[in-house]
């Protein structure tokens, strides 16, 4: 009988990988939320500080939802750079 290669892994079921499981939850949320963003098409005036500015409703939300995946970004990233220091 065969011995199977030491360098032969078992093969993980794709949803079972690590990487996987913590994409999927962004991708489904992400999908709802530009369903939603792209469904609401009105027009709305939004007061940036001084100046009234007329603007799709979808691009505001688009902008919104940009800013907040940027904040998601840098807040993950400092958090993982802080646990990878030694301590000393």
């Amino acid at each position: 009988m065969a011995q199977p290669s030491p360098d032969h892994r078992a093969r993980q079921p794709f949803l079972a990988r690590p990487g996987v499981r913590r994409f999927a939850p962004f991708v489904l949320i992400t999908a709802i939320a530009l369903i939603f963003i792209f469904e609401n098409r009105s027009d709305v005036e939004i007061r940036l500080l001084v100046p009234i500015v007329t603007m799709p409703l979808w691009g505001a939300l688009l902008i919104a939802w940009a800013l907040g995946m940027l904040a998601c970004v840098f807040t993950v990233r400092r958090r993982a750079s802080r646990h990878s220091r030694q301590p000393k």
